[in-house]
């Protein structure tokens, strides 16, 4: 990940002033964890008591002493430490959102033990031994804690004192902004078409060169792609590439395209960014540098509107106004040689834009769970398995457990969900409806798929 900004460094010349003399206290009696699932409970524990209403104005005073004013000065002083000491003793847990905040940023390990105390103070937490800023995040998103009242002002002005170009992403709309971290990356704020110049981002690609699938004598046959086919038209997007890219602007079978990949996720989406409604101009996807419980955040460059990554809604700005959806193509995640082979006349992207390196996370950066918050997740798939997921014809996602669908599909077996039908497909699986024609499927970590679709239904069931 990349390194944050001068703001650490500032904030590490200066940490001796921090205020360490926070105590821990006994547990809180939850009064909302009956509505928590079992296994949250079994997790996470009881959750804290939450006060409702408005701050009182002290607290407000010390909120902003505390997570404003050190952001526009630059600085953690004496001032700051005496209010986070108010804010420790306030028992309200919500105030821990906007502390899990400025801890993403902070790499003085004085000022992120306070912060740390203080927010297992808050929760009613034993403090851990280690990453306080994963464990405290957890917790919040696994227990729902709410938001405290204005939450999205101050957390804005943390945000964009470290990047000024999240200043148009930081804005009301159907997101829930408790869930937005930091990927460790800056946004790439580049206009379409100037991707080719170097940015301090994950640089998307516009329009990338593609080859035969004769010349791309670099791919080894069992190198994985994600591969893409519109109108008898068909590409593969070779992961050592998305993995660098993470983001995809092309046209096929004369289909304008936008490829969000989530290297977290282990999902490669393809929507179509065509056929809009009036007044829509084509959506240029970007990484914002952003991620939502380990999802990435992507944006529209032109109106700087966010999606819901895995949902294909913008959520903000514009384009949620005018209420835009876009529809999906099916993504098949396969090996080089199956997929070459099933469609010889494939093209494919060229090795160039892997811009000189070779990397392969999946199964090694986060081979012990997701390495960002996630919070609780659903129980009965490992958060790392497979699964093929699709919207029904009646709106219900379903997921499908991949090892277990080809397995069955190999045998014959038919798998079908109401209108959803699974076929193999060049080494992968791909969702069509009885009549054979695409449904918009793709492949993703089960952790992420139940995360953003809570009432899926799985299958097997």
């Amino acid at each position: 990940m990349a390194p944050a900004t001068g703001f650490q460094h500032r904030i590490a010349a200066i940490a001796s002033l921090v205020m360490l003399a926070l105590v821990w206290s006994g547990t809180l009696q939850a009064q909302n964890a009956a509505k928590l699932p079992d296994h949250v409970i079994e997790q996470f524990g009881e959750p804290p008591a939450v006060p409702q209403g408005p701050l009182p104005e002290p607290l407000k005073t010390a909120v902003k002493v505390a997570f404003v004013d050190s952001m526009t000065q630059g600085a953690w002083g004496r001032d700051q430490a005496l209010a986070l000491g108010e804010i420790a003793d306030s028992k309200d847990p919500r105030l821990v959102w906007i502390i899990s905040d400025l801890m993403r940023f902070v790499s003085s390990q004085e000022l992120q033990a306070a912060l740390a105390i203080a927010s297992y103070r808050l929760l009613g937490k034993e403090p851990q031994v280690q990453n306080h800023w994963g464990v405290i995040t957890d917790h919040l998103i696994a227990w729902d804690i709410p938001a405290p009242p204005d939450y999205l002002d101050v957390k804005r002005a943390i945000f964009t004192t470290i990047v000024p170009g999240w200043d148009r992403i930081f804005v009301d709309g159907e997101i829930d902004w408790r869930h937005v971290s930091w990927g460790g990356v800056l946004i790439d704020d580049r206009n379409y078409g100037e991707t080719d110049r170097v940015c301090n981002c994950i640089p998307a690609a516009d329009n990338p060169q593609v080859s035969s699938a004769q010349d791309a004598t670099w791919l080894k046959d069992e190198d994985i792609v994600f591969g893409i086919g519109i109108n008898g038209e068909y590409r593969a997007y070779p992961r050592r590439i998305m993995e660098v890219r993470e983001m995809v602007n092309d046209t096929l079978g004369g289909r304008h395209l936008g490829i969000p990949y989530c290297t977290l996720c282990g999902a490669v989406q393809a929507y179509f960014t065509d056929q809009l409604p009036d007044g829509v101009e084509r959506p240029v996807l970007r990484t914002s540098g952003l991620l939502i419980r380990s999802n990435k955040v992507m944006y529209d460059i032109n109106t700087y509107s966010v999606f819901d990554t895995f949902k294909g809604n913008a959520v903000t700005g514009p384009l949620a106004e005018k209420g835009l959806k876009l529809k999906q193509a099916s993504v098949i995640t396969t090996d080089w040689g199956t997929w070459k082979k099933a469609h010889p006349e494939t093209t494919v992207l060229v090795e160039s834009l892997a811009l000189g390196r070779d990397p392969d996370l999946r199964n090694t950066r986060d081979a012990d769970g997701p390495i960002f918050p996630v919070g609780d997740v659903d129980p009965r798939l490992p958060v790392h398995e497979d699964v093929i997921g699709v919207i029904t014809a009646s709106g219900k996602p379903v997921a499908f457990q991949r090892s277990t669908a080809v397995a069955a599909l190999k045998n014959g077996e038919e798998i079908a969900f109401e209108n959803v039908r699974l076929k193999l497909d060049a080494g992968g699986i791909k969702a069509v409806d009885a009549d054979g024609a695409d449904l918009g499927s793709h492949q993703a970590f089960w952790f992420a798929w139940s995360q953003f679709h809570p009432q899926t239904e799985l299958w097997p069931g």
